[in-house]
């Protein structure tokens, strides 16, 4: 296995290196942080590895261990910012990163959705992102508040493409916006990745004969 500051020496790369040459694109209004954008996307990626069990987690870690190769860590909440701000190349870069790690031996796409939930269901008021997110049901957590997760994954795990929606979105109405974009490029909406010609794999939440035929016809 792979040390991790192996790892980060040759994510940092790769990312540097994208955004120098791909012209990723620009971020999002605001002050311009501590960090590079370089910097952000790399530990915005390092922080999904499996071993962090929440955000606080991550950071706690990172300022315990990452501060020699990343000088200029800033406090979480402006972390936070400068993720939000450098959204659009963390999208592009996971997109070129699945092209690049693809294969011809990826013979299919699996097709699934998660729950992301952003506070507890019985609070009260609106709460955070009115209007995007709400309740939905989760066969891992039950009632949820917050967003669902539309991932197309390959056989060994690169995430191909992505997309979210409101909880109580159903699989098959999300996974149908999916496809369309991915058949029909939105500039606005990129992270569902390109259209391919293998096929989709996915659980029984997609399942419906006229649903599938409409699909293969659209």
């Amino acid at each position: 296995m792979v040390d991790v500051a192996t790892f980060l020496t040759e994510l940092y790369v790769m990312v540097d290196d994208f955004c120098q040459s791909q012209r990723p694109p620009p971020p999002l209004a605001g002050p311009e942080g501590a960090l590079s954008g370089s910097e952000v996307v790399t530990l915005a990626l390092f922080a999904q590895w499996a071993w962090f069990t929440s955000e606080r987690d991550f950071y706690r870690y990172a300022h315990r261990h990452l501060r020699g190769a990343f000088p200029a860590l800033p406090d979480r909440t402006q972390f936070n910012r400068a993720c939000r701000r450098q959204q659009a190349a963390m999208v592009a870069f996971s997109l070129f990163l699945a092209q690049k790690l693809g294969t011809a031996a990826d013979l299919y796409e699996a097709l699934d959705s998660t729950a992301l939930p952003t506070r507890n269901p019985r609070r009260r008021g609106r709460g955070w992102l009115p209007g995007q997110a709400n309740i939905g049901w989760s066969n891992r957590l039950g009632w949820f508040e917050g967003l669902r997760l539309l991932l197309a994954v390959t056989p060994v795990g690169v995430v191909t493409g992505f997309g979210t929606a409101p909880a109580s979105t159903k699989d098959q109405p999300l996974a149908e916006t999916f496809f369309a974009l991915r058949q029909q490029p939105d500039p606005r909406l990129p992270s569902v990745g390109a259209a391919t010609a293998r096929p989709y794999v996915a659980d029984k939440g997609f399942a419906g004969r006229h649903q599938r035929s409409h699909w293969e016809q659209t």
